[in-house]
């Protein structure tokens, strides 16, 4: 890499971090989520505004295609740090005392959404949101996935910059969110191969998915046993001299395996953190600490104005698609996860802070989006209002949190002060 290229990297870097960490700021004093304030710095730098003016022979936009590849370097560890500090806040995601309920949330609040949207897609999509090769089906599969989904990695970072992620309230959310998940991944791989535009046939499908449950189950059971030995034996060297060096270790040795069997990688991330983290959060406090101080000062808030980036509100944009889209679905999911958490056992405050906080839909939202339009299944509209409608209920979701902690309110009415032992930087200080 040339002086001239490498000096154009760092340039793009320094306004995405720059401008992510002020807006973030900005919209923390105005008692909003700071991750909206670090995506709309991406959107701001974007096509619409910033992105016209011209630097050089180049445009801001321009730039970020030249160095696509080193920016989604960035982008991608910046969302695998997110779900491994995720990961590390939330160990306790699928205790015995709690399955019952995110069974529930799961079942029900999404699998409801997902089957209204399966039965009245067919008479809701047509040309007008439909890609090049877009055929009823798969925009049908889309649709309904779209309006079931809810994200694991926005609402992580909500929790973190909140300091809640050490609560049981942020544990059932996420563990309903990374259920969903793993749906989500099937449902796109089945939409992609009815489009013609995926090579996975009916068996490799079935593999992938089969591959993605084995992964799971052994991260949450087996691995984490079998790496806590390792961790503690007298011939790890790496772990006692550099526990940092060894915690990033382990997080990308989970994300090669999962690569190598074709296991998306944010749940490699996730899990990896089950297995650097004790129940007494002793060894490798230190190590999760200095990570979480450079994932959410850099890595973090890149990703998420990289997000924002991507948006073209320019060329593609349609008010009726997105009020329609917005409003149905959060009726939808927010009337199906209330069901869902009175058949769980909640009442009163409790549903309604679990309905608007599982109707976020934030990173698989955009994921959905992306993949959905780089298969040619959506138009460029209906990508645009697939990622405002996932920015949009995310926002909401953390500005009604931060109402609820600031009135002293509980999350949940059972909730027991569960002290916080785990720092994750200047944005999750130990409440």
């Amino acid at each position: 890499m040339s002086n001239s290229n490498l000096t154009s990297v760092l340039f793009l870097l320094l306004l995405l971090v720059g401008l992510a960490q002020l807006l973030g700021y900005l919209f923390v004093r105005m008692r909003q989520p700071k991750v909206i304030g670090e995506i709309l710095a991406g959107i701001v730098l974007g096509p619409a505004l910033l992105g016209r003016l011209q630097i050089g022979s180049l445009s801001l936009p321009e730039m970020s295609q030249h160095h696509a590849a080193i920016l989604n370097f960035v982008y991608w560890m910046g969302l695998l740090l997110l779900m491994f500090m995720s990961g590390a806040e939330t160990k306790q995601l699928f205790s015995r005392d709690e399955r019952r309920e995110v069974s529930w949330l799961a079942i029900v609040g999404t699998g409801i959404p997902f089957v209204i949207g399966l039965v009245f897609g067919p008479m809701l999509v047509g040309p007008a949101i439909a890609g090049p090769k877009g055929n009823k089906l798969s925009l049908v599969i889309i649709l309904a996935v779209g309006v079931a989904v809810t994200s694991v990695p926005v609402i992580s970072k909500i929790f973190a910059d909140l300091k809640i992620l050490h609560t049981r309230f942020a544990r059932l959310v996420l563990g309903v969110a990374v259920l969903e998940d793993i749906v989500l991944w099937a449902a796109l791989a089945v939409a992609t191969a009815v489009a013609g535009t995926a090579v996975l046939h009916p068996r490799q499908m079935t593999y992938h998915l089969l591959t993605t449950l084995g992964f799971f189950a052994l991260g949450l059971t087996l691995l984490p046993r079998a790496v806590k030995r390792f961790n503690k034996s007298k011939f790890n060297v790496l772990a006692k001299h550099s526990p940092v060096g060894y915690a990033l270790a382990v997080l990308l040795a989970y994300c090669v395996v999962a690569g190598a069997l074709d296991v998306n990688l944010v749940f490699a991330a996730f899990l990896a953190a089950f297995a650097v983290v004790h129940k007494k959060r002793r060894l490798f406090a230190e190590a999760l600490d200095a990570i979480g101080k450079v994932s959410f000062a850099f890595f973090i808030p890149v990703y998420f104005a990289i997000v924002g980036l991507k948006l073209d509100l320019v060329k593609a944009f349609s008010w009726p698609l997105l009020v329609l889209f917005l409003v149905g679905t959060c009726i939808v999911k927010i009337l199906s996860v209330s069901l869902a958490g009175r058949l769980a056992g909640f009442r009163g405050l409790d549903l309604i802070n679990l309905a608007l906080t599982t109707n976020a839909r934030g990173g698989p939202g955009i994921v959905l989006a992306s993949v959905a339009f780089d298969a040619g299944i959506i138009n460029a509209k209906f990508y645009t209002a697939l990622v405002l409608v996932a920015v949009i209920t995310s926002q909401f979701a953390g500005a009604w949190l931060d109402y609820v902690l600031h009135r002293g309110w509980p999350l949940l009415s059972t909730d027991k002060l569960e002290p916080q032992t785990a720092v994750q930087g200047d944005d999750a200080v130990a409440a």
